[in-house]
């Protein structure tokens, strides 16, 4: 059946934690469409350009069909039989908490569940943790210790209708695109004031009316210092803090910070106190800055205070709102995949809570403490505590910190099982089982987003070969193990009502968390459930919490924290003397499992960098792209420098994406040191110290070629273009015979070769054809080449007649660089809009090449180009 005969399917997009709704439909080729759901009230239409580029990560040149066992293909039977052996194995000799599952925010709410429910139900053992440890962890810590449950009280409609947002350790613009233009949209629309506070110049600054560029880790200091502008200035809500307990002492707290700490100018302070405390409806927007912190949960508790102390909280247009980013890391707080909680926001550590749970479950056995968080869980893999590992769905050989030291561990693990949809991960390659797991668009279930909205994820394509459903993988092991009633699952739906049969018995207990009114939802219902906010009961549905003063501490008030400063764990010294800042980039997801195989992802930023300040790189003798080595007490890796005052003189960013896989040297986490917050137990991924020094390469390389590469060389940096790949290179020694070299590196013994070869100079360029047509093409120069690549990315599978130029001919055009990835423009292609066109504005791009039109994160860059062009006029 052709595409366009086929109906839409509703669905969820997989990325980040907006939960924006997609149309989706099969193309008859064996891919997809996408569109945006206009009828999702997450996003109303809305994609960012990851959304946007989603049918371009459905191919099958990636995948894992089949499982695999010691590097040999299995069937499903064998391999589920040997997974479940081992773990009975390994319990009955050592314990249940010998054994261990790490998860993730990739898993559908029903596979969450029914991991959680094998392992601390019937494994005994509450050592199952999930990625989302490293994402919001802290938050979770901050709403219990305030609210008493990990409740988020926002929703969007707030930044709709708020009169300030304060954005704190949140590049919004870059990651939550679709959130930042409903942002744009009210400060258009109502005037909505906008304030970054943020140690980096992020594109999320340019819309903003202020940006508070404090020292990293410095938060509390400066919302300690807004409490108390808030108390002395008279703006706090005496009948709110009725519904409080601890105003008193964290007043004494915040009057004894120490504002210096935070290095920003005290008149600047002043006037954002000031705006904060006359500004009726605020909502302080807050993501990985706050969260990635050995003083995290301190840091969420400080703006918690502000919000509880003057009553802005579950009202429209007012609150604290913790934005997550994976597509289902507030489904997995829900079920419980965090190894410090139960299902549906029950306490493991409250023996009534334990007791129903088990009850429920008629399980056999219950953990009576918290489990392993992630940094603990894979120290314990490393000194063999931990003897059969269960990680689904993410990375950890690259994502956690010390991710050297990670990776040694799993290595190291007596049995270590892979759950995923690849096995070309780093993680991957280390397990002893793999099994091939569903993807998106072949899956169904549940996700719920930011903002509490469950959404269902719909499968709309054939799982290939033997992949399975997550939660039927784990069932069947379950099953397996010996507990053959309890994981009798059909369906997704089964689970679903059965989970949400379980809220119910939490909401009786008085917990936030309570779906008890979808539990009689029959299959038919189910597959139509529509986009819908949590809570949702025979008398309650979807509503703001905390607007009524009511929480969830005994007693039923809300607590105010006094909280201190403390530097990060990490300190500089003449050995390291640079902080390091750690984050995403705008079109890049995780460690790029799926994005890496998107062009258009890719066109824009498509090797990693280390962004610099100026004043740092002239010490350093370091020029722009000039290759940078980072060494910290944990590791090393190699990026290219970015000279941008956006960063302080002192301080670097990287972004956290590359593998092995892309990028081996600069695999980032390796540097980050394992320190963690002592509450919540999230690492400190914004902080740790490093060294930074000029890479002096003998070569320099940039190759394109219809396939992957050979590579072996200090750094490269490999990514996916229309035509096959790119691959920045740069090596140690030197190469005589540079025919050779591109002959081996794009396995081609026997093609044709035309050659510009100055070995006094160091300049090479070898272009080899097959057929008529390059197959790759080789640059070579002893410092960064200097060719046009994104035409030159073009040339595999044309007679590429200039190719030895390295530019293109008078006559073919040259987009340049992409800027916008929703629509493919490129940097030249803007330039000439303005010199030719005269579109003078970024609205005027966007209406003449429909640049910034769709998500608009590129409109920043744009912004920023057109101020070039007009100071470079203007100069000239």
């Amino acid at each position: 059946m052709d595409g366009a005969d086929q109906p839409w399917t509703r669905s969820t997009c997989p990325y980040c934690g907006v939960g924006c709704g997609v149309l989706l439909r099969p193309d008859g080729a064996g891919g997809l469409e996408v569109q945006g759901d206009s009828a999702h009230p997450a996003n109303l239409g809305r994609l960012c350009s990851k959304g946007t580029a989603l049918a371009e990560t459905v191919g099958l040149d990636h995948r894992l069909l089949r499982p695999r066992v010691n590097g040999q293909d299995a069937g499903w039977d064998d391999a589920l039989q040997l997974v479940a052996d081992r773990f009975s194995e390994t319990i009955a000799r050592h314990g249940p908490d010998s054994v261990a599952f790490y998860v993730s925010g990739q898993l559908l709410t029903e596979d969450y569940y029914v991991a959680n429910k094998l392992m601390k139900g019937f494994i005994g053992s509450a050592n199952i943790d999930t990625n989302s440890r490293l994402c919001m962890a802290s938050s979770v810590a901050g709403h219990k210790r305030a609210f008493g449950t990990d409740t988020v009280p926002g929703t969007y409609e707030d930044i709709d209708e708020a009169d300030l947002v304060v954005l704190v350790g949140s590049n919004l613009a870059w990651c939550h695109p679709v959130l930042y233009q409903r942002l744009l949209a009210a400060r258009e629309a109502r005037g909505t004031k906008i304030v970054v506070i943020d140690p980096r110049r992020t594109a999320s600054c340019d819309g903003a009316d202020m940006h508070l560029a404090l020292r990293p880790g410095s938060d509390v200091a400066l919302f300690n210092q807004l409490f108390t502008a808030l108390c002395e200035g008279g703006a706090l809500d005496t009948a709110f803090l009725d519904r409080t307990e601890g105003f008193e002492p964290t007043l004494a707290a915040a009057r004894a910070s120490d504002l210096s700490v935070t290095g920003l100018d005290a008149q600047q302070v002043a006037a954002f106190c000031d705006l904060w405390m006359r500004t009726e409806r605020v909502v302080t927007i807050y993501s990985q800055g706050v969260n990635q912190s050995t003083s995290g949960t301190d840091k969420v508790n400080a703006i918690l205070n502000c919000h509880l102390a003057t009553g802005r909280i579950g009202t429209p247009g007012c609150g604290p709102f913790s934005v997550t980013g994976q597509p289902n890391a507030m489904g997995g707080r829900e079920v419980g995949g965090l190894a410090n909680m139960l299902a549906c926001h029950l306490d493991i550590g409250n023996p009534d809570h334990r007791s129903a749970v088990r009850t429920f479950w008629d399980a056999p056995r219950m953990p009576e403490a918290p489990g392993l968080k992630a940094v603990d869980l894979f120290r314990d893999v490393a000194k063999g505590r931990i003897k059969a590992l269960w990680i689904i769905h993410t990375n950890p050989a690259v994502s956690m910190p010390e991710a050297d030291a990670v990776q040694a561990a799993i290595a190291g693990c007596d049995f270590t099982v892979v759950s995923d949809i690849t096995d070309r991960t780093d993680t991957a390659r280390l397990a002893h089982v793999l099994l091939p797991a569903a993807a998106w668009a072949e899956k169904d279930g549940t996700v719920t987003n930011s903002d509490r909205t469950i959404s269902r994820q719909r499968r709309v394509l054939p799982a290939p070969g033997a992949a399975r459903p997550d939660w039927q993988i784990i069932a069947q092991v379950g099953q397996r193990m010996g507990f053959t009633r309890a994981f009798d699952y059909g369906s997704p739906a089964e689970i679903f009502r059965e989970y949400a049969t379980l809220s119910g018995i939490a909401g009786r207990f008085g917990r936030d968390f309570d779906i008890s009114g979808l539990a009689d939802l029959d299959d038919r219902a189910y597959d139509r459930l529509k986009p819908q906010r949590w809570p949702v009961t025979a008398t309650r549905r979807g509503r703001r919490f905390f607007g009524d003063g009511a929480f969830y501490h005994p007693g039923g008030k809300a607590r105010l924290l006094p909280v201190t400063w403390r530097p990060p764990a990490a300190r500089t010294e003449p050995r390291f003397p640079f902080r390091l800042n750690t984050g995403r980039v705008r079109d890049q997801w995780h460690t790029m499992t799926r994005t890496a195989l998107s062009p258009r992802l890719s066109a824009h930023l498509a090797e990693p960098f280390l962004e610099i300040h100026p004043f740092d790189t002239g010490r350093l003798g370091i020029d722009a792209a000039d290759l940078v080595r980072l060494s910290s007490p944990s590791g090393s890796a190699i990026l290219r420098a970015r000279i941008t005052d956006a960063v302080a003189p002192g301080q670097v960013f990287a972004p956290m994406h590359w593998t092995a896989e892309t990028a081996p040297s600069a695999r980032i986490d390796a540097l980050v040191a394992a320190a963690t917050d002592p509450v919540s137990g999230q690492p400190e991924s914004k902080a740790s110290v490093v060294a930074v020094s000029r890479l002096d390469a003998a070569w320099y390389g940039f190759a394109v070629s219809n396939g992957p590469m050979a590579l072996r060389c200090e750094y490269w940096a490999q990514a996916r273009t229309q035509a096959g790949y790119r691959v920045e290179l740069a090596g140690l020694d030197r190469v005589d015979d540079w025919e050779a070299e591109a002959r081996r590196l794009f396995d081609a013994p026997n093609a044709t070769a035309a050659m510009i070869t100055d070995a006094r100079r160091g300049i090479a360029r070898v272009v080899l054809h097959e057929d008529g047509v390059v197959i790759g093409a080789l640059f070579v120069a002893p410092k960064p080449v200097a060719v046009m690549r994104d035409y030159i990315a073009t040339l595999p599978g044309t007679d590429g007649a200039d190719a030895l130029t390295g530019r293109p001919p008078a006559d073919v055009p040259n987009p340049g660089p992409v800027l916008c990835a929703c629509f493919g423009v490129g940097v030249n292609t803007i330039i000439d809009a303005v010199e030719n066109k005269g579109a003078l504005s970024v609205e005027a791009i966007g209406e003449i090449l429909g640049a910034g039109t769709n998500c608009g994160s590129c409109r920043p860059e744009i912004a920023d180009l057109l101020q070039g062009l007009t100071t470079r006029e203007a100069a000239e």
